[in-house]
């Protein structure tokens, strides 16, 4: 009996970096300041892809500064 499910595999610190072209420490900044989802296994981080888009698809590696900056020049604007 074959099974149809797929299992997502768990990926490795370098294929992240280089899937978001994103570095290395910005990737551990992530994990410590934005909760990026990862797992420490032993000593390296794991990551599944669908839990990485999810959480950039929700906003989280969004620069909080540059949203900041956007909603006050719009409310200077007089815009709501």
């Amino acid at each position: 009996m074959e099974n149809t499910q797929s299992i997502e595999k768990w990926v490795s610190m370098d294929f992240i970096t280089d899937y978001l072209d994103i570095s290395r420490e910005t990737i551990l900044k992530w994990i410590s300041q934005r909760d990026m989802p990862a797992h420490k296994v032993g000593r390296q981080w794991k990551f599944k892809v669908s839990e990485v888009d999810d959480w950039i698809r929700s906003g989280g590696a969004a620069d909080k500064a540059a949203t900041n900056d956007d909603e006050s020049k719009q409310t200077d604007n007089g815009e709501a």
